[in-house]
Parts: C-alpha cells; structure tokens; sequence
C-alpha cells in the first residue's frame, strides 16, 4: 500500500486540544478508522481514502473530502483557530 502524499498536509484538534498533522491518504484513513462515530461525513472520507489507495481517484480529491469531514465535525485546525471547547466547558475568550 502506497503513502499517497497529500500536496499539503492537513492538521486536525485531537484529544484535549492538541493538533495532528495527516500527510498521506494512509494518515487520513487510519484518523478516520480510529474516530469514534458513524456519520456520513466520515463514511464519505473514508471511501474517498480507500479509493485513492487503490488508484480510482487522486490524493487530492481525497484530502478534499477529509478536509470537508474535518471542518463538519469542527477539528479542522485553519490559520489562526484555537481547538474547540470540550463537553461541558465554557467557550475561550481572548
């Protein structure tokens, strides 16, 4: 199985806050089988991972569905973003 680099990586909030960088379409999808949840949005990136391992279609396209993925469930880390609140916490305030 192939690394498949992503063009640019993507960087993800795990755990209490910390940000994880996924640099191959191998990273998305091990991220996206250790996730814990069963929506749509994951099943899509995790077919678009799958397919982009087995050559049907570009890393590209498949970071862009993990990135879509990433930014529903709110654990996409952009420019500039602090990691979102935990259950229970109150929202930071700058």
């Amino acid at each position: 199985m192939l690394a498949k680099p992503f063009e640019k990586p993507v960087r993800v909030w795990v755990g209490l806050g910390f940000p994880r960088q996924m640099n191959t379409v191998v990273d998305a999808y091990q991220f996206l089988l250790d996730w814990c949840g069963n929506s749509p949005e994951q099943k899509a990136a995790m077919r678009a991972c799958k397919a982009a391992l087995a050559g049907d279609i570009d890393a590209g396209t498949a970071r862009g569905v993990f990135v879509a993925f990433a930014r529903r469930k709110n654990i996409l880390v952009e420019d500039g973003t602090m990691p979102p609140p935990m259950a229970g916490e109150s929202p930071r305030h700058v």
